[in-house]
């Protein structure tokens, strides 16, 4: 059994910042396991400009924010083990893995951050009628083919979704020579960023179909073509508009799943909206001693962010190996009236130094309201925001002079209002 203080699942963005931040708060006994062969993660397929300007002050591609962390880790000679699967996990703490020189391997960790990432959504979780016919792959798959592997998945393309990586893949496909059909979402909003629509559709001509959807699809042995159609209300084909486009490729960017199989083995409550696990302002889960930071707690649009509650998850890990007991009354929050979640799910005021930044999603696209906190059922906060979108993450800091005001509270509320 071989023994860390910190063992951190997953080498990218998220545990390569814990694992600095750890290490920057007193704790030298570090471990990180990463299943793929190098550091970096997702990060390493993503050669798009757009990371660290909140970090850095400046426009990074993906592996080369990811290799300004990958350096620190090995200046400050953080050990980790690439090519290597973590089997199980339990709630004490204890790690079996495997990797191909040291066969299985039992950890035993004081503290365990969880930086497992998300996965893609696949085919069979929307339900697309139609045959197992080739060149159809989630857009993630189609961008590790070209950007990493050198191949491409086809020449005339529709995409279903249009989250970032959808819309990032259809400008990259149209840079390599593919023509790029359609990008089909079923919501009346797109799913990803702004920039992203402007820079990788508008500025390509690229037509996004809001209020649409694939109802079925043509090919035996490789993809001929998909029937389109708008949708109604209730999020049903209207059969009259039904449209018929030749393709031999579709991607699918239909939504993004924390990795949270190893956190249910520990016990670990897990968010029936996130999917990810529960936590507190110290990012501790219900069970003591595991922190969850990135994208296994909830799906985030930047990095930069993932960056910043990965460093509190780190050094919190630390503070706890190091004798800090986060136990204490918590306040719990929760989201009405058009707020999707919020993170962190619990707050002990107790243990907030200056203050707490409060992560959250919208339900829908809204025009002209406020985000209102209530602490209990006084409205202590009231922003004016212009435009909100669920592809879009939002934060509103509470600080510790606030929590001062109601020593009795028991639930703060985040609402979206007039």
């Amino acid at each position: 059994m071989r023994e860390y203080d910190i063992v951190i699942i997953g080498g990218g963005p998220a545990g390569l910042a814990a694992a600095l931040s750890a290490k920057e708060n007193g704790i030298e006994n570090i471990l990180i396991l990463e299943r793929e062969n190098t550091l970096g993660g997702i990060l390493n397929q993503c050669i798009h400009s757009g990371f660290g300007l909140h970090t850095f002050k400046e426009e990074l591609t993906g592996p080369e924010y990811a290799q300004r962390f990958i350096d620190r880790v090995e200046e400050e000679k953080i050990q980790y083990k690439l090519d290597t699967m973590v089997l199980d996990l339990n709630k004490d703490k204890f790690i079996t893995a495997v990797n191909g020189k040291e066969g299985i391997i039992e950890i035993s960790a004081k503290a365990i951050i969880l930086c497992m990432g998300c996965r893609e959504r696949p085919r069979g979780a929307i339900n697309i009628p139609g045959s197992r016919c080739a060149g159809i792959y989630t857009a993630g798959t189609a961008q590790r083919f070209v950007n990493i592997e050198g191949f491409m998945p086809g020449r005339e393309v529709v995409i279903l979704g249009s989250g970032d990586i959808g819309l990032i893949m259809a400008r990259r496909m149209i840079l390599e020579g593919a023509k790029v059909k359609a990008v089909v979402e079923l919501m009346p909003y797109s799913s990803g960023l702004k920039r992203n629509i402007v820079q990788c559709l508008d500025d390509y001509n690229t037509p996004l179909l809001l209020n649409h959807t694939i109802t079925s699809i043509k090919g035996k042995d490789r993809l001929e073509g998909v029937t389109i159609a708008e949708v109604d209300k209730n999020r049903r084909p209207i059969l009259e508009t039904k449209e018929y486009i030749p393709c031999d490729t579709l991607l699918l960017s239909v939504g993004l799943v924390p990795e949270n199989e190893l956190s249910k083995k520990a016990e670990i409550q897990i968010s029936a909206t996130t999917y990810g696990p529960e936590v507190d302002e110290s990012m501790q889960t219900n069970v003591e001693g595991f922190f969850a930071c990135g994208n296994v707690l909830h799906v985030h649009d930047l990095v930069d962010n993932v960056t910043t509650e990965s460093v509190s998850a780190g050094k919190n890990a630390a503070m706890y190996v190091l004798g800090k007991n986060f136990k204490g009354d918590k306040v719990q929050l929760f989201s009405e009236s058009g707020i999707r979640y919020t993170v962190p799910q619990y707050i002990n005021p107790e243990n907030i130094q200056g203050f707490i930044d409060v992560r959250f999603r919208v339900l829908d696209a809204y025009r002209d309201k406020n985000i209102s906190v209530y602490f209990d059922d006084t409205r202590e906060i009231q922003i004016k925001k212009r435009i909100l979108t669920p592809g879009e993450m939002e934060t509103i800091r509470l600080t510790s002079d606030i929590f001062k005001k109601y020593p009795k509270c028991k639930n703060i509320t985040f609402k979206v209002e007039d």
